[in-house]
Protein backbone atom coordinates (compact mmCIF):
# COMPACT_ATOMS: atom_id res chain seq x y z
CA UNK A 1 0.00 0.00 0.00
CA UNK A 2 2.66 2.51 0.53
CA UNK A 3 4.43 1.60 -2.42
CA UNK A 4 1.53 2.59 -4.11
CA UNK A 5 1.19 5.70 -2.19
CA UNK A 6 4.21 6.44 -3.14
CA UNK A 7 3.56 6.32 -7.16
CA UNK A 8 0.77 8.07 -6.79
CA UNK A 9 2.52 11.03 -5.42
CA UNK A 10 5.48 10.47 -8.00
CA UNK A 11 2.72 10.86 -10.61
CA UNK A 12 0.66 13.72 -9.23
CA UNK A 13 4.20 15.71 -8.87
CA UNK A 14 5.20 14.63 -12.00
CA UNK A 15 2.04 16.05 -13.96
CA UNK A 16 2.01 19.26 -11.93
CA UNK A 17 5.64 19.64 -12.62
CA UNK A 18 4.26 19.37 -16.39
CA UNK A 19 1.17 21.62 -15.85
CA UNK A 20 3.53 24.62 -14.91
CA UNK A 21 4.88 24.49 -18.24
CA UNK A 22 4.11 28.02 -19.60
CA UNK A 23 3.37 28.61 -23.31
CA UNK A 24 2.50 32.00 -24.78
CA UNK A 25 1.30 33.18 -28.27
CA UNK A 26 -0.03 36.29 -29.27
CA UNK A 27 -1.94 37.40 -32.62
CA UNK A 28 -2.15 40.14 -34.38
CA UNK A 29 -5.06 40.76 -36.73
CA UNK A 30 -4.47 43.83 -38.78
CA UNK A 31 -6.94 46.90 -39.08
CA UNK A 32 -9.35 46.06 -36.58
CA UNK A 33 -10.66 48.96 -34.50
CA UNK A 34 -12.54 48.00 -31.03
CA UNK A 35 -15.92 49.32 -32.29
CA UNK A 36 -15.94 46.66 -35.08
CA UNK A 37 -15.76 44.10 -32.18
CA UNK A 38 -18.32 45.78 -30.30
CA UNK A 39 -20.99 45.13 -33.10
CA UNK A 40 -19.76 41.85 -35.19
CA UNK A 41 -20.17 39.13 -33.57
CA UNK A 42 -17.10 37.28 -32.71
CA UNK A 43 -17.82 34.44 -30.52
CA UNK A 44 -13.91 33.45 -30.75
CA UNK A 45 -12.54 36.10 -29.84
CA UNK A 46 -14.97 36.58 -26.70
CA UNK A 47 -14.33 33.13 -25.65
CA UNK A 48 -11.03 33.69 -24.97
CA UNK A 49 -12.24 37.30 -23.01
CA UNK A 50 -14.50 35.40 -21.19
CA UNK A 51 -11.65 33.11 -19.59
CA UNK A 52 -9.74 36.45 -19.30
CA UNK A 53 -10.26 40.22 -20.29
CA UNK A 54 -11.12 42.28 -23.23
CA UNK A 55 -9.47 45.14 -22.90
CA UNK A 56 -9.75 48.89 -24.72
CA UNK A 57 -6.41 49.71 -25.67
CA UNK A 58 -4.49 52.24 -28.07
CA UNK A 59 -2.33 52.22 -30.72
CA UNK A 60 -0.27 54.82 -32.36
CA UNK A 61 1.68 56.31 -28.96
CA UNK A 62 0.44 59.15 -26.59
CA UNK A 63 -1.55 61.68 -28.95
CA UNK A 64 0.89 65.10 -29.51
CA UNK A 65 3.32 63.32 -26.46
CA UNK A 66 7.17 62.60 -28.01
CA UNK A 67 6.10 59.22 -28.64
CA UNK A 68 3.29 59.75 -30.84
CA UNK A 69 3.83 56.37 -33.45
CA UNK A 70 2.07 56.46 -36.92
CA UNK A 71 -0.97 53.95 -37.26
CA UNK A 72 0.16 52.01 -39.64
CA UNK A 73 1.08 48.07 -39.54
CA UNK A 74 4.70 47.85 -39.31
CA UNK A 75 4.80 50.37 -36.43
CA UNK A 76 1.89 48.98 -34.89
CA UNK A 77 3.54 45.43 -34.89
CA UNK A 78 7.18 46.72 -34.02
CA UNK A 79 5.14 48.43 -30.77
CA UNK A 80 3.60 45.14 -29.94
CA UNK A 81 7.00 43.10 -30.41
CA UNK A 82 9.36 45.71 -28.39
CA UNK A 83 7.29 47.52 -25.73
CA UNK A 84 8.16 50.54 -27.31
CA UNK A 85 7.08 53.19 -29.38
CA UNK A 86 8.21 54.54 -32.33
CA UNK A 87 10.52 57.49 -30.81
CA UNK A 88 12.69 54.65 -30.15
CA UNK A 89 12.22 51.78 -32.52
CA UNK A 90 12.50 53.51 -35.12
CA UNK A 91 9.60 51.56 -37.76
CA UNK A 92 7.51 54.92 -39.05
CA UNK A 93 6.23 53.21 -41.94
CA UNK A 94 5.98 49.93 -43.68
CA UNK A 95 9.55 50.25 -45.77
CA UNK A 96 11.15 49.36 -42.45
CA UNK A 97 14.19 51.16 -43.35
CA UNK A 98 16.46 50.96 -40.10
CA UNK A 99 14.67 49.47 -37.19
CA UNK A 100 16.26 50.26 -34.12
CA UNK A 101 17.48 46.92 -32.95
CA UNK A 102 19.21 48.45 -29.64
CA UNK A 103 15.36 47.65 -28.49
CA UNK A 104 15.00 43.93 -28.47
CA UNK A 105 12.15 42.12 -29.29
CA UNK A 106 10.27 39.68 -27.29
CA UNK A 107 11.48 36.98 -29.14
CA UNK A 108 15.40 38.04 -28.51
CA UNK A 109 14.36 38.82 -24.20
CA UNK A 110 13.33 34.83 -24.59
CA UNK A 111 15.26 33.20 -26.76
CA UNK A 112 18.24 34.79 -24.71
CA UNK A 113 17.45 34.15 -21.19
CA UNK A 114 15.55 30.61 -22.70
CA UNK A 115 17.96 29.13 -25.76
CA UNK A 116 16.64 26.07 -25.64
CA UNK A 117 12.92 26.41 -25.89
CA UNK A 118 10.83 26.64 -29.20
CA UNK A 119 10.09 30.03 -30.37
CA UNK A 120 8.15 30.21 -33.78
CA UNK A 121 6.39 32.97 -36.40
CA UNK A 122 3.52 32.34 -38.40
CA UNK A 123 2.71 35.01 -41.00
CA UNK A 124 1.69 35.93 -44.25
CA UNK A 125 4.37 38.46 -44.74
CA UNK A 126 7.80 37.64 -44.17
CA UNK A 127 9.73 41.16 -43.29
CA UNK A 128 7.48 40.12 -40.22
CA UNK A 129 10.29 37.88 -39.65
CA UNK A 130 13.44 39.11 -41.27
CA UNK A 131 12.90 42.73 -40.16
CA UNK A 132 11.27 43.58 -37.37
CA UNK A 133 12.08 40.35 -35.54
CA UNK A 134 15.37 40.07 -37.45
CA UNK A 135 16.25 36.87 -37.48
CA UNK A 136 19.65 35.91 -38.59
CA UNK A 137 20.94 39.96 -38.54
CA UNK A 138 24.18 40.69 -36.50
CA UNK A 139 22.07 43.56 -35.49
CA UNK A 140 19.70 40.90 -33.18
CA UNK A 141 22.62 38.53 -32.45
CA UNK A 142 21.79 36.57 -35.34
CA UNK A 143 18.49 35.44 -33.61
CA UNK A 144 17.35 31.80 -34.49
CA UNK A 145 13.89 31.07 -34.29
CA UNK A 146 12.97 27.55 -34.59
CA UNK A 147 10.01 27.38 -36.64
CA UNK A 148 8.56 29.65 -39.00
CA UNK A 149 5.73 29.33 -42.12
CA UNK A 150 6.02 32.93 -43.90
CA UNK A 151 6.44 33.98 -47.01
CA UNK A 152 3.35 32.79 -49.03
CA UNK A 153 2.77 36.09 -50.32
CA UNK A 154 5.86 35.73 -52.60
CA UNK A 155 4.24 32.09 -54.23
CA UNK A 156 2.19 33.33 -56.92
CA UNK A 157 1.92 29.86 -58.08
CA UNK A 158 0.29 28.68 -55.30
CA UNK A 159 -1.33 31.54 -54.39
CA UNK A 160 -2.33 33.48 -57.66
CA UNK A 161 -2.89 37.25 -56.68
CA UNK A 162 -6.46 38.53 -58.13
CA UNK A 163 -8.13 42.03 -57.58
CA UNK A 164 -10.58 40.61 -55.19
CA UNK A 165 -7.78 39.93 -52.79
CA UNK A 166 -8.79 36.30 -52.17
CA UNK A 167 -5.54 34.79 -52.39
CA UNK A 168 -4.63 36.80 -49.04
CA UNK A 169 -7.52 35.02 -47.24
CA UNK A 170 -6.26 31.85 -48.46
CA UNK A 171 -2.88 32.40 -47.61
CA UNK A 172 -4.45 33.67 -43.97
CA UNK A 173 -5.98 29.95 -44.20
CA UNK A 174 -2.97 28.37 -44.54
CA UNK A 175 -1.19 30.11 -41.80
CA UNK A 176 -3.52 29.47 -39.40
CA UNK A 177 -3.78 25.91 -40.29
CA UNK A 178 0.36 25.58 -39.79
CA UNK A 179 0.09 27.60 -36.64
CA UNK A 180 -2.78 25.20 -35.67
CA UNK A 181 -0.66 21.96 -36.56
CA UNK A 182 2.47 23.35 -35.11
CA UNK A 183 0.52 24.03 -31.51
CA UNK A 184 -0.78 20.72 -31.13
CA UNK A 185 2.04 18.41 -32.04
CA UNK A 186 5.00 20.82 -31.12
CA UNK A 187 3.71 23.09 -28.29
CA UNK A 188 6.21 26.19 -28.65
CA UNK A 189 6.82 28.08 -25.70
CA UNK A 190 6.62 31.84 -27.39
CA UNK A 191 4.81 32.16 -31.24
CA UNK A 192 3.54 34.82 -33.10
CA UNK A 193 0.27 34.44 -35.67
CA UNK A 194 -0.30 37.35 -38.15
CA UNK A 195 -3.25 37.68 -39.96
CA UNK A 196 -3.61 40.15 -42.92
CA UNK A 197 -7.10 40.20 -44.79
CA UNK A 198 -9.17 41.82 -42.46
CA UNK A 199 -7.12 45.56 -43.54
CA UNK A 200 -7.04 44.55 -47.50
CA UNK A 201 -10.88 44.41 -46.96
CA UNK A 202 -10.87 47.40 -44.82
CA UNK A 203 -9.06 49.38 -47.28
CA UNK A 204 -11.03 47.79 -50.37
CA UNK A 205 -14.22 48.59 -49.41
CA UNK A 206 -14.47 50.13 -45.62
CA UNK A 207 -16.94 49.50 -43.28
CA UNK A 208 -19.01 47.19 -45.35
CA UNK A 209 -20.64 43.77 -45.49
CA UNK A 210 -17.09 42.52 -46.98
CA UNK A 211 -15.09 43.91 -44.17
CA UNK A 212 -17.62 42.28 -41.55
CA UNK A 213 -17.17 39.05 -43.28
CA UNK A 214 -13.65 39.29 -43.31
CA UNK A 215 -13.41 40.23 -39.48
CA UNK A 216 -15.65 37.49 -39.04
CA UNK A 217 -13.47 34.56 -40.64
CA UNK A 218 -10.82 35.85 -38.81
CA UNK A 219 -12.47 35.51 -35.46
CA UNK A 220 -13.21 31.86 -36.71
CA UNK A 221 -9.36 31.07 -37.50
CA UNK A 222 -8.83 32.65 -34.01
CA UNK A 223 -11.49 30.03 -33.08
CA UNK A 224 -8.95 27.28 -34.88
CA UNK A 225 -5.81 28.06 -33.06
CA UNK A 226 -7.92 28.16 -29.66
CA UNK A 227 -9.42 25.06 -29.88
CA UNK A 228 -5.46 24.05 -30.91
CA UNK A 229 -4.45 25.47 -27.91
CA UNK A 230 -7.12 23.75 -25.18
CA UNK A 231 -6.36 20.79 -26.35
CA UNK A 232 -2.82 21.13 -25.26
CA UNK A 233 -3.42 22.42 -22.30
CA UNK A 234 -5.75 19.00 -21.56
CA UNK A 235 -3.61 16.77 -23.23
CA UNK A 236 -0.20 18.12 -21.69
CA UNK A 237 -1.26 19.66 -18.55
CA UNK A 238 0.72 23.09 -19.82
CA UNK A 239 -0.57 26.60 -18.93
CA UNK A 240 -1.11 28.64 -22.09
CA UNK A 241 -1.53 32.37 -22.54
CA UNK A 242 -3.13 33.85 -25.37
CA UNK A 243 -2.98 37.65 -26.17
CA UNK A 244 -4.79 38.54 -29.21
CA UNK A 245 -5.14 42.22 -30.53
CA UNK A 246 -4.45 44.48 -33.54
CA UNK A 247 -2.29 47.43 -35.23
CA UNK A 248 -4.63 50.26 -35.84
CA UNK A 249 -8.10 50.73 -35.92
CA UNK A 250 -9.73 53.08 -39.54
CA UNK A 251 -10.70 56.31 -39.84
CA UNK A 252 -14.13 57.46 -38.62
CA UNK A 253 -15.54 58.80 -41.91
CA UNK A 254 -15.53 55.77 -44.44
CA UNK A 255 -13.09 52.92 -42.72
CA UNK A 256 -10.86 52.47 -45.92
CA UNK A 257 -7.91 54.77 -44.44
CA UNK A 258 -5.79 54.71 -41.30
CA UNK A 259 -2.11 56.61 -40.26
CA UNK A 260 -3.51 59.66 -38.76
CA UNK A 261 -4.29 60.08 -34.83
CA UNK A 262 -7.77 59.91 -34.81
CA UNK A 263 -9.71 58.22 -32.11
CA UNK A 264 -10.96 55.38 -34.48
CA UNK A 265 -7.40 55.09 -35.92
CA UNK A 266 -5.85 54.51 -32.18
CA UNK A 267 -8.58 52.38 -31.06
CA UNK A 268 -6.92 49.04 -30.37
CA UNK A 269 -7.80 46.70 -27.82
CA UNK A 270 -6.52 43.31 -26.20
CA UNK A 271 -8.37 39.95 -25.78
CA UNK A 272 -6.49 37.40 -23.66
CA UNK A 273 -7.39 34.75 -21.41
CA UNK A 274 -4.88 36.09 -18.71
CA UNK A 275 -6.37 35.68 -15.35
CA UNK A 276 -7.06 38.16 -13.55
CA UNK A 277 -5.91 40.96 -15.46
CA UNK A 278 -4.50 43.66 -12.90
CA UNK A 279 -6.36 46.56 -11.70
CA UNK A 280 -3.75 48.70 -13.80
CA UNK A 281 -5.63 46.87 -16.89
CA UNK A 282 -8.99 46.97 -15.37
CA UNK A 283 -9.06 50.83 -14.42
CA UNK A 284 -6.45 52.50 -17.07
CA UNK A 285 -6.29 52.41 -20.77
CA UNK A 286 -4.05 49.60 -21.42
CA UNK A 287 -1.74 49.97 -24.47
CA UNK A 288 -0.16 47.35 -27.41
CA UNK A 289 3.15 48.50 -25.73
CA UNK A 290 1.56 46.30 -22.21
CA UNK A 291 2.17 43.07 -24.51
CA UNK A 292 5.63 42.57 -23.68
CA UNK A 293 6.01 43.11 -20.42
CA UNK A 294 3.31 40.93 -19.62
CA UNK A 295 4.63 38.28 -22.08
CA UNK A 296 7.62 38.34 -20.36
CA UNK A 297 6.26 38.38 -16.71
CA UNK A 298 4.10 35.45 -17.50
CA UNK A 299 6.82 33.25 -19.07
CA UNK A 300 9.20 34.78 -16.41
CA UNK A 301 11.58 36.12 -18.62
CA UNK A 302 13.54 38.48 -16.38
CA UNK A 303 14.50 42.20 -17.67
CA UNK A 304 17.48 43.51 -16.20
CA UNK A 305 16.91 46.73 -14.38
CA UNK A 306 18.78 48.98 -17.15
CA UNK A 307 15.86 46.92 -19.76
CA UNK A 308 13.24 47.92 -17.63
CA UNK A 309 14.39 51.65 -17.97
CA UNK A 310 13.60 51.67 -21.45
CA UNK A 311 10.57 49.34 -21.41
CA UNK A 312 7.34 51.80 -22.44
CA UNK A 313 4.56 49.22 -21.10
CA UNK A 314 3.20 47.81 -18.05
CA UNK A 315 2.18 44.51 -17.30
CA UNK A 316 -1.74 43.49 -17.27
CA UNK A 317 -1.00 40.85 -15.12
CA UNK A 318 0.66 40.28 -11.58
CA UNK A 319 1.07 43.41 -9.41
CA UNK A 320 2.33 47.10 -10.62
CA UNK A 321 3.56 49.66 -8.18
CA UNK A 322 2.68 53.08 -10.78
CA UNK A 323 1.06 53.68 -14.00
CA UNK A 324 0.02 56.41 -16.07
CA UNK A 325 3.62 58.99 -15.49
CA UNK A 326 3.85 62.62 -16.83
CA UNK A 327 6.49 65.03 -16.78
CA UNK A 328 6.57 68.55 -17.39
CA UNK A 329 10.02 71.05 -17.99
CA UNK A 330 8.73 73.97 -15.92
CA UNK A 331 11.02 77.40 -14.26
CA UNK A 332 14.38 75.16 -14.02
CA UNK A 333 12.54 71.85 -12.53
CA UNK A 334 10.86 68.62 -13.41
CA UNK A 335 7.39 68.29 -12.33
CA UNK A 336 6.22 64.26 -12.41
CA UNK A 337 3.06 62.70 -11.21
CA UNK A 338 2.30 58.91 -11.67
CA UNK A 339 -0.99 57.17 -10.49
CA UNK A 340 0.02 54.30 -7.53
CA UNK A 341 -1.23 51.42 -8.61
CA UNK A 342 0.06 49.49 -4.79
CA UNK A 343 0.97 51.67 -1.44
CA UNK A 344 3.32 49.29 -0.87
CA UNK A 345 7.28 50.49 -1.51
CA UNK A 346 8.92 53.89 -2.73
CA UNK A 347 9.58 55.39 -6.07
CA UNK A 348 13.35 55.57 -7.16
CA UNK A 349 13.63 58.74 -9.29
CA UNK A 350 16.60 58.40 -12.03
CA UNK A 351 17.55 61.22 -14.29
CA UNK A 352 19.66 61.12 -16.98
CA UNK A 353 21.04 63.68 -19.59
CA UNK A 354 22.17 61.69 -22.50
CA UNK A 355 20.22 59.42 -25.07
CA UNK A 356 23.34 56.35 -25.34
CA UNK A 357 21.04 53.72 -25.62
CA UNK A 358 19.03 54.74 -28.21
CA UNK A 359 22.03 55.79 -30.01
CA UNK A 360 24.72 53.15 -29.36
CA UNK A 361 22.57 50.82 -27.00
CA UNK A 362 24.59 51.62 -24.08
CA UNK A 363 23.68 52.07 -21.05
CA UNK A 364 22.71 55.90 -19.83
CA UNK A 365 24.65 57.16 -16.84
CA UNK A 366 21.71 57.63 -14.70
CA UNK A 367 21.98 59.64 -11.26
CA UNK A 368 19.35 58.76 -8.38
CA UNK A 369 17.72 62.18 -7.52
CA UNK A 370 15.20 60.98 -4.79
CA UNK A 371 13.18 58.46 -3.09
CA UNK A 372 10.28 59.10 -2.26
CA UNK A 373 6.45 56.53 -1.03
CA UNK A 374 4.68 55.40 -4.26
CA UNK A 375 1.68 56.88 -2.69
CA UNK A 376 2.55 60.61 -3.14
CA UNK A 377 2.02 60.56 -6.48
CA UNK A 378 4.36 63.10 -7.54
CA UNK A 379 7.93 64.56 -7.01
CA UNK A 380 9.79 67.57 -9.03
CA UNK A 381 13.87 67.60 -10.08
CA UNK A 382 15.46 70.75 -9.03
CA UNK A 383 17.65 71.19 -12.64
CA UNK A 384 19.83 73.87 -11.40
CA UNK A 385 22.84 71.68 -10.12
CA UNK A 386 21.81 69.93 -14.05
CA UNK A 387 24.10 70.23 -17.44
CA UNK A 388 21.49 72.45 -19.35
CA UNK A 389 21.75 69.48 -22.59
CA UNK A 390 17.34 70.30 -23.29
CA UNK A 391 17.03 66.77 -23.34
CA UNK A 392 16.08 64.75 -20.27
CA UNK A 393 15.08 61.29 -19.63
CA UNK A 394 13.58 60.34 -16.45
CA UNK A 395 12.86 56.70 -15.13
CA UNK A 396 10.63 55.91 -11.93
CA UNK A 397 11.56 52.47 -10.69
CA UNK A 398 8.97 51.07 -8.29
CA UNK A 399 9.06 48.10 -6.57
CA UNK A 400 6.98 45.74 -9.13
CA UNK A 401 7.66 48.19 -12.36
CA UNK A 402 9.51 50.60 -13.87
CA UNK A 403 8.14 53.85 -16.24
CA UNK A 404 10.42 56.29 -18.29
CA UNK A 405 9.19 59.68 -20.00
CA UNK A 406 11.70 61.62 -21.63
CA UNK A 407 11.94 65.70 -22.04
CA UNK A 408 12.98 66.71 -25.84
CA UNK A 409 13.45 70.18 -27.50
Amino acid sequence: MKKIFIAVAFLAAAYQGMAQQKKAVFVIIDGVSKDVLDKVPTPNLHAIAKEGALLAAYQGGELNEYNQTPTISAPGYYNVLTGVWFNKHNVPDNDIKAPNYHYPTIFRFFENQYPDKKTAVFSSWEDNRTKLVGEGLAQTGNLKLDHHFDGLELDTKKFPHDKARKFMSDIDQAVTDEAARYIKEEGPDLSWVYLEFTDDMGHMYGDSPKYTEAVQLADKRIGQLWDAIKLRKKEKGEDWLIIVTTDHGRDAKTGKDHGGQSARERASWIATNAKPVNKYAKQAQASVVDILPTIARFLDVKLSADEQKEIDGVPLIGKVSLAKPTAKKADGKISLTWVPEDTEGTVKVWLATTNDFNKTGQQDNYKLIGEVPVKQAKFDIDLSGETATGFYKVVLEGKYNTLNRWITK
